[in-house]
């Protein structure tokens, strides 16, 4: 089976589709940017269990790391079968009267630049018309999107927003390449997200609002995930999948 590309794969959601996947047969690319410890854990894990995975550093936001990226998952696995755009950042929470140019400069370049030039590498050994054999892209998206974020991260939301739209706009754009391009839309998921966002009581507070009255897991975005990589899934792109509980 040819190699799996997953950005920001150190942690939380990326870690469990790492995880995922490698149970699944593929060989994994374990993207990170800083943590080298959780990469490598996360290797160490799907080593246990017989799979095969590297850990590779880079900003998904600078090119040249992208582009690197790439180049050492076709050197170590000969050919990419797929990629998760999964690597993002909420930009902390704020109110839009006080949002600085440099969250909204971050947060845009990670979860959307870093988006498109991660897919433009992928399309470019997948991709038929490249000499390819096809493959699938699932971009993370949220039920930010859709919600708006008012009142914590609307930055975040609208962010997540443009990558709904370069999930439909690319899936029609490489539909005749063989490659399938759709996104998962996560509610509120256990992660270190909310934490990290100086947010940590968030979940206990909003899970009453969720129909199914819990949380989401990461284990349970990574099984959205990994259907829509699967051939059951064969007759499926430009499709935005929320697995939000129902909210």
């Amino acid at each position: 089976m040819d190699a799996l590309v997953v950005t920001g794969a150190s942690r939380g959601i990326g870690a469990a589709v790492a995880r995922l996947a490698a149970e699944r047969g593929y060989p994994v690319v374990v993207n990170y940017a800083r943590d080298r410890a959780a990469a490598e854990a996360v290797v160490a894990d799907i080593d246990v269990i017989g799979g095969r995975a590297i850990a590779v550093a880079g900003d998904v936001s600078l090119e040249g790391d992208v582009v690197a990226l790439f180049d050492r998952a076709i050197r170590e696995f000969g050919a990419i079968a797929g990629l998760v755009n999964n690597a993002g950042i909420t930009g902390g929470s704020s109110r839009v009267a006080e949002i600085s140019v440099e969250a909204l400069e971050r947060t845009f370049a990670i979860n959307v630049t870093g988006s498109f030039l991660c897919a433009r590498e992928a399309l470019r050994y997948m991709a038929y018309s490249r000499g390819g054999n096809g493959g699938t892209i699932v971009n993370l998206s949220s039920r930010a999107a859709q919600l708006g974020g008012g009142g914590e991260w609307v930055h975040y939301a609208a962010s997540k927003g443009a990558i709904d739209t370069f999930t439909r706009g690319l899936a029609i754009e490489l539909a005749g390449d063989g490659i399938r391009v759709n996104a998962v839309a996560p509610g509120l998921i256990e992660t270190d997200i909310h934490a990290t966002s100086q947010v940590p009581d968030r979940l206990a507070k909003m899970a009453p609002t969720i129909p199914l009255k819990r949380a989401g897991t990461a284990d349970e975005v990574a099984q959205a995930v990994l259907w829509l990589l699967s051939p059951a899934a064969s007759y499926v792109t430009g499709t935005i999948l929320d697995v939000s509980g129902g909210r």
